[in-house]
């Protein structure tokens, strides 16, 4: 008898859309590029890459074609980004921005791409002071 895969939830921050998907992933990226950062407005995006076949998904995302090739899906109330296709890179397949994830320790990132175009400040994070919560 097969074990059923484990499953991770997630959804925009309105709730409007949520998701499911194994936390068996092809790969856990975190993206420094600027059109990542420029959609998210965050200094990376954390992508896990699953077949579209193996998310589920209530509710429908807004599309935006962000290059020729690529599609970012994203809540149409709040503005959240939650998907990204691309048949030319890789069809059948979808990545899911992990940090719209309800346990996004679920899915350990692996790997750091495309650092080409990483923020300097990025470089020396972990020396900066940190604070459990909002400092007063």
């Amino acid at each position: 008898m097969s074990e059923t895969p484990t499953r991770a939830t997630g959804q925009c921050h309105c709730g409007a859309i949520r998701y499911s998907m194994p936390t068996t992933v092809v790969h856990h990226a975190l993206c420094n590029c600027q059109d990542c950062r420029r959609h998210a407005g965050a200094p990376l995006v954390g992508w896990a890459l699953v077949g579209q076949d193996e998310l589920e998904v209530t509710g429908t995302p807004k599309i935006y074609a962000s290059s020729d090739h690529g599609r970012r899906h994203f809540c149409g109330t709040c503005g959240t980004g939650l998907f990204y296709t691309s048949d030319a890179v890789f069809p059948g397949q979808i990545d899911v921005q992990s940090a719209t994830l309800d346990d996004p320790d679920l899915i350990p990132a692996q790997v750091q791409i495309q650092t080409a175009e990483r923020i300097g400040w990025m470089e020396t994070l972990g020396d900066l002071p940190t604070f459990e919560r909002y400092p007063g």
